[in-house]
């Protein structure tokens, strides 16, 4: 599915854990929803495992198919979890979804920030937090999940040289949700994106927090693993 894929090493299998699943019953769930997974997209890769995520989140095996991995946008955010690199949400449900466990992330909403720019410029409040937090692009996990336009000012940043760590960018919709995802595959930046018109916040969460999860594991696995 993916020509950047990653070896799965010690991720995969019987590994796994959830640390979003913490009661016996949430792990049931989870270790279930997984199986059946792994049998329907593949096990293969660190790609997989963040496409059988995307499908469990939204119910769908075709999601699989349509998300999109850039210039090693896994490896990249593993390392940004690693040294506790911000987290740049478009929006709250984005923000309330991402696991708070597994990381020491920071973890910020641009939709709290840039209210006076949206008035003064008349664009998205989205847009404009991300006009607003530019500086703190540096070296951020970037998760958009609900905003077009949003990533649009994220890309247009990047353009113009700000270079986040990764961008997970899976926004949803009709206008511009499928021309701003393309536009993010076009940069030389890690990123991970959704083919076309469908996304959404659901798919942004469970790439990251797959993420997180796989720091999880490689945290307990130890040097050497």
């Amino acid at each position: 599915m993916s020509g950047e894929s990653s070896r799965p090493g010690d991720t995969t299998g019987s590994t796994y854990t959830d640390p979003g699943a913490d009661t016996p019953e949430g792990y049931r769930i989870s270790k279930r929803s997984r199986m059946l997974a792994r049998a329907a997209v593949g096990d293969g890769t660190v790609e997989d495992r963040i496409r059988q995520r995307c499908a469990i989140a939204v119910g769908d095996y075709a999601m699989a198919d349509l998300l999109r991995f850039r210039h090693g946008p896994v490896p990249a955010a593993l390392a940004a979890l690693e040294q506790g690199a911000p987290i740049l949400a478009d929006i709250r449900m984005v923000a309330t979804g991402i696991q708070k466990k597994g990381h020491r992330s920071r973890i910020c909403v641009a939709l709290d920030h840039g209210a006076d720019l949206a008035r003064a410029r008349g664009i998205t409040r989205t847009s404009a937090g991300f006009l607003s937090l530019a500086p703190r692009l540096d070296g951020a996990i970037v998760v958009i999940g609900n905003a077009p336009s949003a990533l649009q000012v994220v890309c247009d940043l990047v353009r113009n040289g700000r270079r986040p760590a990764v961008v997970i960018g899976t926004p949803v919709g009709f206008v511009n949700a499928a021309e701003s995802k393309a536009f993010l595959r076009t940069l030389e930046i890690p990123s991970i994106s959704t083919e076309g018109t469908r996304g959404g916040t659901p798919v942004a969460v469970a790439a990251v927090n797959e993420i997180i999860t796989l720091c999880t594991e490689q945290s307990h696995a130890g040097p050497g693993h």
